[in-house]
């Protein structure tokens, strides 16, 4: 065999060594991380920096795959919308495992998924749109939210109007949901229409049907910030936090000097812009804004008048706590609402501890009553033009005999010895100013 042939032959037998090789290689996932990201609860603020740092874990360790196992009843668009846009710029499949449901926002995040698995009795859908989770919205902010569900389905190539059926009560779907019903899909019928990937009894057997069952699971637990992002920016807590904010910056400029209510008036105001900077709904230029707000009404306070100042701090501090809020429509409630408690609860403690005492050193508490001894004093105007002698030495201020009384009084200004005749020349309020008697004009 000649030298060129041994070459060849030798070259075949290395390419057919690799092509049996590399398949197996590249098929096995023993080694392969996979991150897992779990979202339960309400979505907000705090999920989404979790579901952030999460994904930035994945990216970090290398993760073949992503699964966002589902267990929630909806929350804020909003947040839902930030994450969808955190899982587009993600390089890997993202798989959602609905166990046991995706509700309303979680439905929209498990159409933003690469594939869907359900486990039986889960289900999937009931996306309607509400202001904390009982008043109507517009029907503008419903069409662009039926739009987003609609696009999310679309691009899995499902059926776009079952998603619009999710949003919309009045829409009807043969052998699927009839009118004035929102479509809430089960495990075997998101199966059926296609808006799942499979039905799986378990997470073993799902990571089998998606061809990762050697894989490494990593699961990323969330942290306490993202605790402290999801506490301060759930509506009810952030109403509590600016009424006690309010509260205590009222008792603060009602009392004197800064004490508790101020120390607990900053805390809350803290604790909410950071939440809420900290969870993406707001920038730090808000808080600028409301301490300029605050600031204005502070000098306000301390000019006659309600003006220019006033009215622009108002503006400022509303706007910012609006802006800071996870929406428009929620901000204001929230303001109207702590600005309500905000009064009754100054009004309350501000009795609590006058009745106790507790500020004394600030407020005046003992009346001078008559029954104490305490009299107004005796209107003197008609001791004008009378004469008298003065009975101490006034320099400028002594004692004069004035019509049968013993009279403080104060001389004009110049020294007038005991027992020197005097005329009062003028009694200003309590003042009977006296002066000397010219006895060539008697």
């Amino acid at each position: 065999m000649s030298r060129q042939r041994r070459f060849l032959l030798w070259l075949a037998c290395l390419i057919s060594g690799l092509a049996v090789i590399m398949p197996v290689a590249g098929g096995s996932t023993g080694n392969q991380p996979v991150a897992v990201i779990e979202i339960t609860g309400t979505i907000d603020p705090g999920t989404t920096s979790y579901v952030s740092y999460a994904l930035q874990e994945a990216q970090a360790m290398n993760a073949a795959a992503v699964i966002m196992e589902l267990d929630t009843p909806g929350g804020f668009i909003d947040s839902a919308e930030s994450i969808r846009r955190l899982m587009d710029e993600h390089e890997s499949t993202i798989y959602a495992f609905v166990r046991p449901k995706a509700i309303s926002a979680g439905a929209y995040l498990a159409l933003a998924a690469d594939e869907i698995y359900m486990v039986p009795g889960s289900t999937i859908g009931a996306a309607e749109l509400s202001v904390l989770g009982v008043a109507e919205v517009d029907q503008k902010a419903v069409d662009v939210w039926e739009k987003e569900m609609e696009s999310m389905a679309e691009r899995r190539d499902r059926n776009p109007e079952i998603a619009s059926a999710m949003v919309r009560r009045e829409i009807a779907i043969d052998d699927l949901v009839e009118s004035g019903v929102l479509l809430t899909l089960t495990a075997s019928e998101a199966l059926d229409v296609g808006y799942s990937e499979g039905t799986v009894d378990d997470q073993a057997a799902f990571l089998q049907a998606i061809g990762l069952a050697d894989a490494e699971l990593h699961p990323v637990d969330s942290r306490i910030s993202d605790a402290l992002v999801s506490w301060t920016t759930n509506p009810v807590i952030g109403t509590l936090l600016l009424m006690i904010g309010f509260g205590g910056l009222a008792l603060e400029v009602i009392t004197a000097g800064f004490g508790a209510a101020g120390v607990l008036s900053l805390g809350a105001f803290a604790l909410y812009f950071g939440g809420n900077i900290a969870g993406g709904m707001a920038e730090y230029w808000v808080l600028l804004l409301f301490a300029l707000g605050i600031g204005l009404m502070l000098v306000e306070a301390v000019m006659p008048g309600f003006g220019i100042f006033g009215i622009s701090g108002l503006i400022s501090t509303i706007v910012s706590i609006v802006l800071a809020a996870v929406s428009v429509q929620t901000g204001m409630i929230m303001i109207l609402i702590s600005i309500f408690l905000a009064g009754v609860f100054s009004v309350l403690a501000f009795r609590f501890f006058s009745s106790r005492g507790m500020l004394r050193h600030i407020i005046l508490s003992d009346a001078e009553t008559a029954d104490l001894g305490y009299v107004a004093p005796r209107d003197q105007q008609d001791l004008s033009g009378k004469e008298g002698i003065a009975v101490t030495s006034l320099r400028p201020s002594g004692t004069a005999m004035i019509d049968g009384r013993r009279i403080d009084v104060v001389s004009e200004g110049s020294f007038i010895p005991e027992g020197e005749a005097i005329i009062v020349d003028r009694v200003e309020g309590v003042r009977v100013i006296v002066k000397r008697l010219d006895k060539g004009s008697q």
